[in-house]
């Protein structure tokens, strides 16, 4: 008994000190890849509003953007948020936690990804996109890539003409149960995203910012699922999503995430909610019948 107890102690001691390791040394290379991971390295690429509040003035003479509407945003002022002590330190804390033992625990499913990602289109497994992160700061989101090489970027699928000619088998799959999203347990980790929030928008959705803006939408992270995410996803017009996210920023604290994530399991194992096309694609699919 005392030799298997031995052994036990010695097997936990190992572990703990492979786990330790990989943890410190993933957090080493997470504040390296930090910076490149925003868009704040010069003028031309840092987001000029951010850190303001916003509202969307429709404008003919601009061109259109990802939400298929002309204008811009124009600054109305410095956001004046203050995160509390759960957002600030708490959810941190736990998303660190979740975030390292999901890179660790879905290692093997990342590489089967990418094995059926290159053998089904030969490519790059990974892609990136600037979005909107907390505060309106530029950042790059990471997927793994479920389109075509020949898809063009940072284009939001409700633009493209056809949509569904540009997603490979693999890729079809991988969007109907959310595991193209996987990548971004990275962003939860290195801290520009958490587990928890609005989902992140594309740099140039105006609509989507200053809708978000009215609610304090974005004041906090952007989320890998959130309380829009479990409501509804892509059937949800622009104001009704903006107006899930930031009830869940007035109703933000350690019940609402734990409501979040649970509700976010059965809607990632089977959702008829993600429709190639976008916001509100599934209303007007509706309205076709």
């Amino acid at each position: 008994m005392n030799i298997d107890k031995k052994k036990f102690e010695k097997i936990v001691a190992i572990g703990t000190a492979v786990i330790g390791t990989s943890f410190a040394g993933m957090k080493i290379i997470g504040k390296m890849k930090k910076g490149s991971s925003i868009y704040n390295n010069d003028s031309n690429e840092k987001n000029p509003l951010e850190g303001h509040k916003v509202k969307f003035v429709p404008d003919e003479n601009d061109p259109e953007n990802a939400d298929g509407v002309k204008g811009h945003l124009e600054s109305i002022g410095m956001s004046e948020y203050k995160p509390k002590f759960y957002e600030k330190h708490i959810k941190r804390a736990i998303d660190v936690v979740l975030s390292f033992g999901g890179l660790v625990v879905l290692s093997p499913i990342y590489l089967g990804i990418s094995l059926a990602i290159i053998i089904d289109d030969p490519g790059p497994v990974l892609f990136t996109q600037k979005r909107m992160g907390q505060n309106k700061q530029y950042f790059k989101l990471h997927k793994f890539r479920s389109m075509k090489m020949s898809t063009p970027h940072d284009v939001p699928t409700h633009m493209l003409d056809n949509p569904e000619q540009y997603i490979t088998r693999v890729g079809k799959f991988l969007r109907a149960h959310s595991l193209d999203e996987l990548p971004q347990i990275w962003d939860i980790f290195i801290g520009n995203m958490s587990v928890i929030g609005p989902r992140p928008g594309l740099w140039n959705q105006d609509v989507l910012t200053a809708e978000r803006d009215k609610y304090g939408a974005n004041n906090v992270k952007p989320g890998l699922t959130g309380w829009a995410q479990i409501n509804g996803r892509d059937e949800l017009e622009i104001p009704i999503k903006a107006k899930l996210d930031g009830e869940y920023v007035a109703k933000l604290g350690f019940w609402m995430d734990l409501k979040c994530f649970f509700g976010s399991i059965g809607v990632f194992a089977h959702d008829d909610s993600v429709v190639e096309g976008g916001t509100g694609e599934l209303k007007k699919e509706n309205e076709k019948i």
